[in-house]
């Protein structure tokens, strides 16, 4: 399948539309802040992603207990350091030719304390903004113009991270043309037994106003059009369908089916609804550790925040497909939707391109992490936010688990422990094929009340020196990495000496792309790997985090300017760090991976102790600088740091060249990778990670923008400031070089490079050619062109 596949695939709308049902996308909103003066926005929106950066913006002075803190201290950037704070108001216009029999506003989210309105009138609200609500618009709509409008508040010291502001995901009306209807959120698909080929699935189709002599009847549609399963039977009853050669939903073979169900009355057809499921089975148990239709494996995930980095918390399908392609290249199979309940978007990307989820709902519960968090609503709304989190995804295939929290203070008491068994009782009431988990930091507390033996999966968040005790106490006998490593680095920043630190900071506000630093509760990527390779019981882990985001930049909580994290695989641009490449190492055995830092552009080092790593697959590489050997060495399974990386200690920096030779285990050489000395940028280099976009549904183009020398090397060190210009069917969206200390905004269009690099963003707006086009003083101008369809 080609990448303009696969795009073409995800966008494709999970509801059908056909004369008895109409899903109508509200894109185009009017936005205020100040409920007078209006501007016109498209849907989804973040208010506050372009800034400006200023440390005013939710200035929080506390202590956070979670990384260990006793003392309040200024904490600038813990939010992104961006104006979410306030109101804001949203106001569009439908024209109802019609009256339909039903009507239903879906919010897949908003931005906060969501209340809504239809023609003055209050049709409801919602607490928390990242969760989808239904809203029943049939009884204030009237023939003719209609008004629909929502109020947010966003209050101060309300998250931890950067939340966003606004609609920031899809708003669509869904109206049908009969009373009776099929109620989505109330139906349900589940794979009930996989055997010999076959599979045996099950439906049940809930009807809204439902009334004696209607009829549901059930196809399930493979790829090429085929049924090959069908069933009719009288509606709310759950129907069996047999599949013969069933093709299983796997991350390495995502097969999706399509389900469509029709209503019936008097055989007279007046629903359809259309969704994409998958067949796959997951069980989780004691010494089977998490299996996937029935086969054993380790789970390889990475947390992830909701923001999209430049694109905030806006979600974008484009960007969604780039950040799990990203992931997966590098070996990863799974995400943890890190707080909080994801997207309607997310989740189909992830059924289609096949990556694991485990959807999260909560931060907090009743005792507050921050003054205004969702602690404030947990004991009114919680139920009711398990209940549509679970109705809403639950017929996802990604989704192998649910957690009903992080870190929750609660971990240590019988009060705990009892709510954890009532929200893993609500999952398994609207979902029993799946089990829950949560994740735990405070291991001998949660153990000691019972909080971690109640969970169907106990899931533990670092101090992986911990886990053999834990396992001792835990009668499933197995354990799950919840979040790990929380290493940190900006991308293409080598600082010296070096050596493993937990505390490391320096002037500049960034961290050591070596690898080595991590936070006082965290660890490095090795010692993770060492705790599941060598114990059966850990069946795998999710890192913190797949990418950079905004807000929570430890471990510069107090250093101004620092306004996103240096957790991630990924920097915010989406630029893979050097960890990148030793997860890669590690999680992929398909294929060779070889990769040497640091980069070799060192002025004023020359004589100096310049340590050379090199992540590969391969057990053992010979590391020569400038034609000279440096010496052969093999991987040290008894070290810490020496068991899964290839490390040259001593070297020397020198100008010129590292060349790294790997070999196989029967020493037949691998691969080989130079790394040069760069001389000063002579020209720019323009990557697009697509040269052919939609002209529809705000597809992106992502654009790496770099320079190389007189000769073609990289410029590691570059920072030249790069202007950018669109021209044509597509215009100009944003900009991320991946500092973190950057105050730039987004939406400018000039930016400096960052370690040599940074990324445009441009958006396709009608069919026809677009160029971007960058240049910077002293170099000549560089043009790309973008095919937009």
């Amino acid at each position: 399948m080609n990448k303009s596949t696969l795009i073409s695939l995800v966008l494709l709308s999970a509801l059908s539309v056909s004369a008895q049902r109409t899903t109508q996308n509200l894109r185009q909103w009017q936005f205020s802040r100040d409920s007078i003066n209006y501007k016109a926005v498209t849907i989804p929106h973040d208010w506050a992603i372009n800034g400006p950066f200023d440390k005013k913006w939710d200035l929080q002075y506390v202590a956070i207990v979670q990384n260990g803190e006793t003392e309040k201290t200024e904490k600038s950037g813990r939010s992104g350091a961006l104006p979410w704070i306030g109101r804001g108001y949203y106001k569009t216009t439908i024209d109802i030719k019609r009256l339909p029999k039903t009507a239903v506003l879906e919010f897949d989210g908003a931005m906060a304390d969501p209340h809504v309105y239809i023609n003055g009138k209050l049709a409801g609200h919602w607490a928390y903004g990242y969760n989808a609500f239904r809203v029943d618009a049939a009884p204030y709509l009237k023939k003719g113009k209609n008004e629909i409008s929502v109020s947010l508040n966003n209050r101060e010291e309300s998250s931890r991270w950067y939340p966003g502001g606004g609609l920031y995901r899809p708003v669509q009306l869904v109206t049908t043309a009969d009373r009776a209807s099929i109620n989505p959120w109330g139906s349900y698909f589940r794979t009930e037994l996989i055997k010999d080929g076959k599979a045996e699935v099950s439906v049940c189709t809930n009807i809204n106003n439902a009334e004696k002599g209607l009829v549901v009847e059930n196809l399930f549609i493979d790829n090429e059009g085929k049924t090959v399963a069908q069933v009719k039977s009288a509606s709310d009853v759950e129907q069996r369908l047999t599949v013969e050669n069933a093709q299983l939903w796997s991350p390495e073979s995502p097969y999706l089916y399509r389900l469509v169900t029709r209503l019936y009355r008097n055989n007279k057809l007046v629903d359809e609804t259309s969704q994409k499921v998958g067949i796959r089975t997951v069980r989780v148990a004691q010494y089977d550790g998490f299996q996937l239709n029935g086969k054993s494996r380790k789970i390889k995930g990475v947390c992830l925040h909701h923001d999209l980095g430049p694109l905030g918390a806006a979600v974008n399908k484009a960007a969604l497909i780039r950040q799990i392609r990203t992931m997966k290249d590098m070996g990863c199979d799974a995400i943890r939707t890190a707080h909080n309940m994801p997207s309607t978007w997310q989740m189909e990307v992830c059924d289609s391109m096949g990556m694991m989820v485990m959807a999260e709902s909560f931060d907090m519960w009743i005792y507050p992490k921050c003054k205004n968090g969702y602690a404030l609503n947990f004991k009114e709304w919680a139920d009711r936010d398990i209940e549509n989190l679970v109705r809403n995804h639950r017929n996802h295939p990604s989704i192998v688990m649910w957690s009903i929290g992080n870190e929750i203070p609660e971990q240590w008491s019988e009060e705990g422990r009892k709510i954890s068994e009532h929200l893993q009782a609500l999952c398994h009431k609207y979902d029993p094929t799946r089990p829950v988990t949560q994740g735990m930091d405070q291991a001998e507390a949660a153990l000691a009340s019972g909080f971690a033996q109640v969970m169907d999966v106990p899931g533990f968040n670092y101090r992986v020196h911990k886990y053999d005790n834990n396992i001792k106490q835990l009668p499933k006998g197995f354990l799950l990495g919840s979040e790990t490593a929380s290493t940190v680095s900006s991308r293409g920043v080598y600082k010296f000496p070096v050596e493993p630190s937990d505390s490391k900071t320096y002037a500049d506000g960034q961290c050591s792309s070596y690898d080595v630093e991590y936070c006082p509760w965290s660890n490095l990527p090795d010692d993770d790997w060492r705790m599941q390779d060598d114990r059966d019981y850990v069946i795998g882990e999710f890192v913190w985090t797949g990418y950079d985001y905004l807000g929570e930049p430890s471990p510069y909580d107090e250093y101004w300017p620092s306004r996103s994290s240096y957790f991630g695989i990924c920097d915010l641009a989406g630029l893979p760090k050097d960890r990148y490449w030793l997860y890669r190492s590690h999680w992929r055995t398909d294929v060779n991976t070889l990769h040497v830092l640091p980069h070799w552009t060192f002025p004023g080092r020359e004589g100096e102790v310049t340590p050379v790593y090199c992540y590969t697959n391969a057990p053992s590489a010979e590391l020569f600088v400038n034609g000279k050997s440096q010496g052969r060495i093999v991987k040290n399974p008894g070290t810490r740091l020496d068991r899964y990386r290839l490390r040259w200690n001593d070297v020397r920096y020198e100008p010129g060249e590292l060349k790294v030779v790997a070999y196989n285990y029967d020493g037949s050489v691998m691969g080989e990778k130079s790394v040069r000395t760069a001389g000063k940028p002579a020209r720019i280099v323009l990557e697009a990670d697509r040269s052919c976009i939609s002209a529809k549904g705000e597809d992106l183009a992502f654009v790496k923008v770099s320079v190389v020398d007189k000769d073609g090397t990289p410029c590691p060190t570059a920072t030249n400031k790069m202007k950018f210009e669109v021209k044509g069917a597509a215009k100009y969206r944003a900009a991320c070089n991946g500092d973190a200390t950057s105050l730039v905004a987004f939406n400018s269009t000039e930016m400096p490079l960052f370690s040599g690099e940074l990324v445009v963003v441009v958006e396709g707006t009608k069919q026809g050619m677009a160029t971007l086009s960058v240049s910077a003083d002293g170099l000549p101008k560089e043009t790309l062109s973008i095919n937009i369809k």
